[in-house]
């Protein structure tokens, strides 16, 4: 009893000694510091630490406080964020743009409210269906920085993912130049102008404010979308609002006013199609892939994306709806079709709508140019295309990528000078429509790899069970020399070789296990989204979204496809030891015919290479043991011996 207190005393003087010598250290790092103490990791503290105010201000050398203004003002370590401060802001102020504004009483006007409906719940189909493959790679891989690139140099090689990132890229640029050209557009009207020039001015300027907003850092993006995000949700309720109180004229009817049954049909003009209007709606809900460009900059992107993602996607299409019923039941059909502006109009608030407009187009294109960027950045650093080396550059804690912000912005200003909205929607289709057929086909490739994977482990579970029976204590050890008599015990794991740093290096668990890495392909988690998740549901994506490139406008379709080919060839001759992906075990060709064979009664064959001795019938063998018996393990049986085989050579004559 007396030497449990004694050293019960003895631990509470070595505690109190640790705080004192700890208490001064901080001390002391705060003098030498200039008064301040790195928190050395910020995950532990907030979004920055405890502020020293007040009566804090007093122990703030025994607590490693920051002030609030270095805080809040100053990035000295890299920000992470999570669902709904990270992803589903960033992906819902992407898919509420400045289409949904300037162009759902066209697209009314001219598909009428059942056909526009219809092309809403298909785009967000079309869209939803990449989320999913996306959200189902994230559960089967560990995701890191560089968003949609990672996502599918991960799982089909650095080859073809660095030539889709490219794509993706010039997509994110052009359809950047896109939003911010309907502020410009916008702006120019508030000051009273039809001069194209005045609305690429403005358009042009509100690209470097963004940019030099990007510049600052990560933490200020966000707080900044958060603002956005507000004013956007304002100018909808506004709208809504609007279509109650409003007075009726010439153009709006009102609710009762009886104009639901002309704009229920079509009624195309200008050789519009449906399948033209889902071109200029499409561009809306290309920013959806917003959660997953900032994968590096999430707390954990295998939860944070899907859940933000989701939900993101759920909100925005509650809203579109709302936006076209209320314009088809209330407003002309050939007001419709000429006032593009027929939202500020019915608005309660027409300055709040207008400021809702504003946001809604630098917002999206706020979220390209900072997610874009870092896809560049992830392409330059993993030295996949030779030359870009330099946009892999980053400055601060976050790395922000200021040369790959100056390509995007150089792009998009050249696209700003181009063409006018119309002009730029198809465009900005084609290279989105490339990248979610691509990421479908990934999660189905990734998919079929795992089975592939198990159904070869599987192979050696009979055989191994009947090993460990046998062998008993000296189990361990045989699986430390050969690791493919354990394979199955963990379907789908990575088992090292013999050679691998972690059994030679002799890195073991407390259970005496070899501390492997992580899987290369997991099975599918048990989340409330895991069985939304379905491979044969994206390679139906596939097919639609290269269904809809050949129908939306094959000539662009084709000029997109040939420049994913040439990018595809100049890293094959420049770079050709890339590194293959995840799923690079499964062929599709060769599935295909798999397929079709048992489809019609065949059974196909599988051949496996085996190593055969050769035998020579001219040449006698004998069996010599080459070293001594250890007593040690005399009395264990001998299960690895060799054996001569003898044969006779007979000759048949026939």
């Amino acid at each position: 009893m007396d030497e449990n207190n004694r050293t019960r005393g003895t631990d509470l003087v070595v505690d109190s000694f640790r705080s004192d010598e700890t208490g001064y250290d901080r001390a002391r790092m705060r003098r030498q510091s200039g008064g301040f103490v790195d928190l050395g990791n910020e995950s532990q503290y907030g979004t920055g630490g405890h502020q020293a105010s007040s009566a804090n201000e007093i122990f703030a050398d025994v607590q490693g406080d920051v002030p609030w203004w270095k805080s809040n003002f100053f990035i000295s370590q890299p920000v992470l964020f999570g669902t709904w401060d990270g992803v589903f802001t960033s992906c819902l102020i992407n898919i509420f743009g400045v289409i949904v504004f300037l162009r759902s009483g066209w697209m009314v006007g001219q598909a009428g409210l059942v056909n526009t409906i219809l092309i809403l719940l298909f785009t967000v189909f079309v869209a939803l269906i990449s989320v999913l493959s996306a959200v189902g790679i994230c559960e089967r891989c560990r995701i890191e920085s560089g968003g949609v690139y990672f996502i599918l140099a991960h799982t089909l090689g650095s080859r073809l993912g660095g030539a889709l990132g490219m794509v993706y890229c010039f997509g994110q640029a052009v359809g950047c130049a896109l939003n911010v050209f309907g502020f410009g557009e916008s702006m120019a009207d508030l000051v009273g102008t039809e001069n194209t020039w005045a609305a690429r001015g403005f358009a042009v300027a509100a690209v470097l404010l963004l940019g030099t907003i990007n510049i600052a850092g990560v933490k200020w993006v966000i707080k900044l979308q958060f603002v956005l995000l507000l004013i956007i949700l304002l100018a909808a309720v506004d709208f809504f609002v609007g279509s109650f109180t409003t007075v009726p004229g010439v153009e709006f009817k009102g609710w009762l006013g009886g104009t639901m049954a002309n704009n229920t049909w079509a009624n195309y003009q200008d050789n519009y199609t449906w399948f033209k209007c889902f071109g200029v709606f499409f561009p809306t809900i290309t920013g959806i892939l917003a959660g997953i460009n900032m994968s590096g900059d999430l707390k954990n992107p295998s939860i944070n994306i899907p859940n933000g993602s989701l939900a993101a996607i759920g909100t925005g299409t509650f809203l579109y709806l709302m936006f076209v019923i209320t314009l088809a039941a209330t407003v002309t059909r050939d007001a419709l079709l000429t006032n593009f502006s027929i939202t500020a109009d019915i608005s309660a608030v027409k300055v709040l709508l207008l400021a809702g407009l504003y946001v809604s187009s630098m917002s999206s294109c706020l979220g390209a140019m900072y997610g874009t960027p870092r896809v560049l950045q992830s392409i330059a650093n993993e030295k996949v295309i030779p030359g870009l080396e330099v946009l892999g550059h980053g400055r601060g804690p976050n790395k922000v990528p200021i040369y790959s912000m100056v390509v995007v912005a150089v792009v998009t200003v050249t696209f700003i000078i181009i063409g006018d909205i119309n002009k730029l929607a198809p465009i900005v289709t084609m290279p989105f429509l490339i990248t979610y057929a691509s990421i479908d086909y990934s999660y189905f490739a990734l998919a079929q790899t795992f089975d592939l994977q198990h159904k070869r482990e599987m192979r050696f579970q009979g055989q191994s069970q009947r090993d460990m029976q046998v062998y008993g204590a000296t189990g361990s050890d045989l699986d430390l020399l050969f690791p493919e008599r354990i394979r199955h015990k963990n379907v789908g794991d990575f088992t090292p070789s013999p050679t691998d740093s972690a059994i030679m290096n002799g890195r073991m668990a407390s259970n005496g296990d070899v501390r492997r890495p992580n899987v290369n392909v997991h099975s599918k988690n048990k989340n409330w989204y895991s069985h939304l998740c379905n491979r044969w549901l994206s390679l139906i994506g596939v097919a639609i979204k290269l269904l809809l490139m050949v129908l939306v406008h094959w000539m662009y379709a084709l000029g997109c496809l040939s420049i994913l080919w040439l990018i595809w060839l100049y890293i094959g001759a420049a770079n050709p030891a890339v590194k293959p992906g995840r799923a690079s075990e499964f062929r599709f060709f060769h599935w295909v015919k798999i397929a079709f064979l048992q489809a019609i009664g065949k059974r196909p064959l599988e051949y496996e290479q085996l190593v055969v001795t050769p035998v020579h019938a001219d040449i006698s063998m004998e069996q010599e043991r080459l070293n001594d018996d250890n007593e040690d393990f005399a009395s264990r049986r001998r299960y690895h011996q060799s054996t001569a085989l003898q044969s006779h050579l007979v000759s048949v004559d026939t």
